[in-house]
C-alpha cells in the first residue's frame, strides 16, 4: 500500500487494538479445549471498518502481537506455543476471515447481506483450519474435533455476525461522515 495516510494508519492500530482487548476475553467451555473468544467479533467489525487490505493488515498486526507474548489471545495467553497449539488453527485462520470477509465488504459496498455471506464463508474456513489443527493437536477424528471445536460455537458466532452487520455499516457511515476513510 503506497502513500497511507496517517489516518489509515491510525484506523489499522484503533482496530488491531479492539482485537487486543476482544481477544482475551473468553469463556470456557466443558465439552471443547476451544474457549470462546470475541476476536472474531473484533475482525468482523474490523473487516466492516476497514475494508479487506486494512483489515488484514490489522488481522495480523493482532497475530504478531500475541505471537511475540503479548497477552492478547484467549484467557490473556500470548507465545508461538499458543499458535503451535490446539486452538492454534483457529488464530491462523483469522487471517482467511480477514482476506474473504474483506473481500466482499470491498467488492460489494453497501450490500449487508453480501457481507454476512463473507462473513459466513471467512468463518467456514477459519473452522475448517481450526478443526483439522485441532484433530492434529489433540489426536481427535476430524468429526470429534467438528463437535468439539465447531458445532457448540455455531449459535454465538452467528450471533457475532448479525451484530457485525448491523454496527459495522453504522459505525462505518460516521467515520466517513468525519472524514476519515
Amino acid at each position: 500500500m503506497k502513500n497511507i495516510k496517517t489516518t489509515n494508519l491510525t484506523l489499522i492500530a484503533l482496530m488491531t487494538a479492539v482485537m487486543c482487548i476482544l481477544g482475551p476475553l473468553s469463556i470456557l467451555i466443558p465439552v471443547s479445549p476451544v474457549p470462546i473468544t470475541f476476536a472474531n467479533l473484533g475482525i468482523y467489525l474490523t473487516v466492516m471498518l476497514l475494508g479487506m487490505k486494512k483489515g488484514t493488515i490489522s488481522c495480523l498486526l493482532y497475530l504478531l502481537i500475541g505471537f511475540a507474548g503479548l497477552p492478547v489471545f484467549s484467557f490473556f495467553t500470548g507465545g508461538p506455543a499458543k499458535l503451535l497449539g490446539p486452538t492454534g488453527g483457529y488464530l491462523i485462520g483469522y487471517i482467511f476471515l480477514a482476506i474473504i470477509a474483506g473481500y466482499f465488504v470491498d467488492k460489494y459496498a453497501g450490500k449487508v447481506h453480501f457481507y454476512i455471506v463473507g462473513m459466513v464463508l471467512g468463518t467456514v474456513v477459519l473452522y475448517a483450519l481450526g478443526t483439522i489443527w485441532l484433530a492434529y493437536q489433540a489426536n481427535l477424528t476430524f468429526e470429534a474435533a467438528l463437535l468439539a471445536g465447531v458445532i457448540p460455537y455455531i449459535p454465538g458466532d452467528v450471533i457475532k455476525i448479525v451484530i457485525s452487520a448491523i454496527l459495522g455499516p453504522a459505525v462505518k457511515k460516521q467515520i466517513v461522515r468525519a472524514g476519515y476513510l
